[in-house]
């Protein structure tokens, strides 16, 4: 296989987001977007009981793209005015298409709270292209047990075939663009080479654990974490020094402006404010508190 080389190497520093404190790998002010995909969260673990519990998002719009949450640890639930509810889980990733516009509400369930546990998870922006902004909304919840995985030679390595294709496997995640999501975890000397179409713009983020990338680079947690790839090769290597967990991105390049404001991801200010419009006016739904 020949390797991608590698583009850039970013850290995931710690921002404030209201109450949370939450790493943001994606922007930051090396990397703006790695198209198609436009901002990446790692939120916690925050330890969520009955006294603390920061994470309550309430009833909110988005527009324009596909909001994704891949939870790592914990117990959320999902409401939507297409009329969804769900309890996510950990490993469960949940896929919302928010096309012409959605309202939802996600934060831990009650009984999670009672109970008390850590709360962890990424949040992804996917953009949607433009003829496809404005298509009706949708939403998948895919459970950790139902995703086909791919296992490495040395059986040290699992690949979670979140959505896309690995190795003739796919993903059980419809996509509005050709979109690689693999969770991969690795035991300590591990070893994998994660194919990935030329065409596809890939990334890959540390989420706990140290790894080699292409038998050059280190990523460590609390150092440099993601690495994006240039479009020069057929994929990369992943080698652990530790038990690890990584998030595996790849995804064809939209190549449209990018206008974005709040919880609305359009290719214009036009189009940012029809939504702010639109919004104020009901047409994203309803969805009580």
């Amino acid at each position: 296989m020949k390797l991608n080389s590698i583009k850039k190497i970013g850290r995931s520093d710690f921002v404030n987001m209201g109450p949370i404190q939450l790493r943001q790998p994606i922007p930051t002010s090396d990397i703006e977007l790695i198209d198609p995909f436009i901002l990446l969260h790692h939120y916690g673990p925050y330890p969520i009981n009955e006294l603390n519990n920061p994470f309550d998002l309430g009833p909110h719009p988005h527009r324009g793209f596909e909001p994704v949450t891949f939870l790592l640890q914990g117990e959320q639930l999902h409401r939507d005015s297409l009329g969804n509810e769900s309890v996510v889980k950990a490993g469960d990733v949940q896929w919302t298409t928010a096309g012409r516009g959605i309202m939802h509400a996600e934060g831990p369930t009650k009984e999670f709270v009672k109970k008390g546990g850590d709360l962890e998870g990424i949040q992804l922006w996917l953009n949607l292209p433009s003829e496809k902004k404005m298509m009706p909304a949708a939403y998948q919840h895919e459970k950790n047990e139902d995703f086909r995985v791919v296992t490495s030679k040395d059986k040290k390595v699992n690949i979670q075939v979140i959505a896309g294709e690995l190795e003739s496997i796919y993903g059980r995640i419809a996509t509005q663009t050709p979109v690689n999501a693999f969770m991969v975890t690795a035991r300590e000397s591990g070893f994998y080479e994660v194919a990935i179409p030329e065409e596809h713009q890939a990334l890959v983020y540390l989420i706990k654990g140290d790894v080699r990338i292409n038998d050059t680079i280190n990523l460590k947690l609390n150092h440099e974490q993601l690495v994006w790839f240039k479009q020069d090769g057929e994929g990369f290597s992943i080698e652990a020094t530790a038990e690890s967990t990584l998030l595996v991105l790849s995804g064809t390049p939209i190549n449209e402006k990018v206008t974005s404001w709040g919880p609305y991801v359009m290719n214009t200010q036009t189009e940012i404010m029809e939504a702010l419009r639109d919004y104020q006016q009901g047409k994203m739904g309803f969805l009580p508190a």
